[in-house]
């Protein structure tokens, strides 16, 4: 049965994924959602989606939130309005949330997600107090990505990445950290990743049982500093053996605490200011139009739901420091 024709989605616009196969994908979006009955708003203003959710949700009208862009979009429209469904268009440069959960840029396909309801619940994370959904980390990466908004005017390609890590691997200081994982002693540490999904950067494979609806957050701590270590761990890291090195700590933990002397903190690809940092799981916290294989398919072989909290600590909190 179709909705009601007074239905509608709101679609948060990134203006810099407007072109192009973005537009294409944008306007197979609006035409999908039509066809199936809901009407679509597209908005490009915040302060004006913002002022049109408030009245919808009140009248009961809004079925949900489309972000239109990349994950920095879908965060700050999970952050602005956690409280309403989202649908992901992966129109940016890295896409992390989509690739996670087998999101294609498609409109028509996530105008069906929509129009198939039934949200599906996911955990998020949240950082001294701002959600996340993919990955948060403290340390050389998140000094690439200050650098790269420092200097960023517009959509930006992986390529551009270049010259920031070029200038942190010249002038980065590779702070000191300390973690402290639930109630476990402390880690000491040079970058921290910390985990809700697997997916990141480049498709790097630096945190592979994270799944992002098993209440837990997956975390890899790298404790040498300098450039050298950043090559030799990164050619660890492709070479899938990054959790055996002698100088990475890996675990998992439902809160964290990360201090030191303010390192950059970067929340899915978003700069975040600068340690100290507390973190936590929010177990089933957001709502998001998904694939209905999506949430089976990241359970990992190994993991057993079914464990109680004392026995996943067993499982799946170890040191390989050596």
């Amino acid at each position: 049965m179709s909705p009601p024709a007074d239905d509608w989605v709101a679609i948060q616009r990134n203006p810099w994924s407007g072109s192009g196969r973005g537009r294409r994908e944008l306007l197979h979006l609006i035409k999908s959602l039509k066809r199936g009955g809901l009407v679509p708003r597209l908005f490009s203003r915040r302060e004006e989606l913002d002022s049109a959710v408030r009245a919808a949700r009140d009248a009961g009208r809004l079925r949900g939130i489309v972000a239109a862009g990349g994950d920095g979009t879908l965060l700050d429209v999970v952050n602005r309005h956690p409280d309403v469904p989202v649908a992901v268009l992966p129109l940016g440069t890295e896409n992390l949330f989509a690739r996670a959960w087998g999101i294609p840029c498609s409109g028509a396909t996530v105008a069906e997600l929509v129009l198939g309801g039934g949200a599906q619940t996911i955990d998020a994370a949240v950082c001294n107090g701002r959600r996340f959904l993919v990955v948060a980390s403290a340390g050389f990466d998140a000094e690439v990505i200050r650098l790269a908004h420092l200097q960023r005017r517009g959509r930006i390609r992986r390529w551009f990445y270049l010259a920031p890590i070029a200038r942190a691997l010249r002038g980065y200081s590779f702070p000191r950290l300390e973690v402290r994982l639930d109630d476990a002693p402390p880690v000491e540490g040079r970058l921290v990743i910390v985990s809700n999904l697997p997916a990141y950067a480049l498709r790097l494979n630096l945190t592979p049982h994270a799944t992002g609806d098993d209440g837990w957050l997956d975390v890899c701590i790298f404790q040498r500093p300098g450039p050298l270590a950043v090559c030799s761990d990164l050619a660890a890291v492709l070479a899938g053996r990054h959790h055996l090195g002698r100088h990475v700590v890996t675990g998992r933990a439902r809160r964290l605490r990360i201090e030191g002397l303010q390192a950059p903190v970067q929340l899915d690809g978003d700069a975040a200011g600068k340690t100290p940092v507390d973190i936590a799981v929010q177990p089933g916290a957001v709502r998001v139009f998904l694939p209905e294989r999506a949430a089976a398919a990241k359970r990992l072989p190994g993991q057993d739901s079914n464990l109680d909290e004392q026995d996943q600590n067993l499982l799946c909190y170890r040191y390989t420091t050596g």
